[in-house]
């Protein structure tokens, strides 16, 4: 098994509400070999409920780290995957959790990965999508498709381990580094300005224009080379359209 590409995923809780699940999380992880728990704006934590729900894994509750956002948590990722169980009103690329464990443990090898799973009650929002270049989803039945946080965890993390077991060690040889999350996030402001310089996106009437960019690159994982070609082409455009008034 390939021990290195786990220990370079994330498990990031957005705003749980039931420290129980956190604690039923850090146990999930635990049996799976994980061990890094981010938690955004917890409910409840520190909590006795989430201690006593970890039964062994206190330790990687002692390791949690806490984030004022999501976009604090995904910092530094090649990749940014979510869970998530709805349709969306823009449909985002969602494939199965087996499916999905193939692509982030291959994807461990350009970088670190971070899974969001949203609140017990809600899931994931339309923004916090957003910071995501995958959906995945447990194809429960549909009847009663809805899965406990906890347990969702537990499927997801079985997957990645099963995943990562016949992983090929020349994942890790040296090929250029994913693009990652913060830098997409400041690609994404570099487009929508030069966009609006150009008259293509009216500020004040953006409909869903910046969504849909946002799923457009996000249906390919950048690298850094090509990430520097788009902002650089980005720059280039903006001094055109400064000198001359247009394109």
């Amino acid at each position: 098994m390939n021990s290195g590409a786990l220990a370079k995923l994330r498990f990031v809780l957005v705003r749980p509400t039931h420290p129980g699940n956190i604690g039923a999380s850090a146990r999930a992880l635990k049996t799976m070999g994980l061990r890094r728990l981010f938690l955004v704006a917890p409910n409840r934590y520190p909590s006795a409920d989430a201690t006593a729900m970890a039964a062994g894994a206190a330790d990687v509750l002692r390791e949690t780290v806490i984030c004022g956002s999501p976009a604090e948590a995904v910092r530094g990722c090649g990749l940014v995957v979510g869970a998530s169980a709805r349709d969306r009103s823009i449909p985002w690329p969602t494939v199965s959790a087996r499916e999905g464990a193939s692509r982030i443990i291959e994807a461990t090898g350009r970088g670190e990965v971070a899974l969001l799973f949203g609140p017990e009650h809600s899931g994931l929002s339309n923004t916090e999508v957003e910071l995501c270049q995958l959906l995945v989803k447990v194809p429960a039945a549909p009847e009663y498709s809805s899965l406990n946080l906890a347990a969702a965890v537990q499927i997801i993390a079985y997957e990645l381990r099963q995943a990562a077991i016949p992983h090929d060690a020349t994942a890790d040889l040296a090929i250029e580094r994913a693009a990652t999350a913060d830098e997409m996030a400041r690609l994404y402001l570099h487009l929508e300005e030069t966009m609006i310089d150009a008259g293509f996106l009216d500020p004040e009437k953006p409909r869903r224009l910046m969504r849909r960019m946002r799923r457009l690159f996000n249906r390919v994982s950048l690298d850094q080379n090509e990430l520097n070609i788009l902002r650089g082409f980005l720059a280039a455009a903006q001094a055109k359209i400064k000198t001359k008034g247009s394109w």
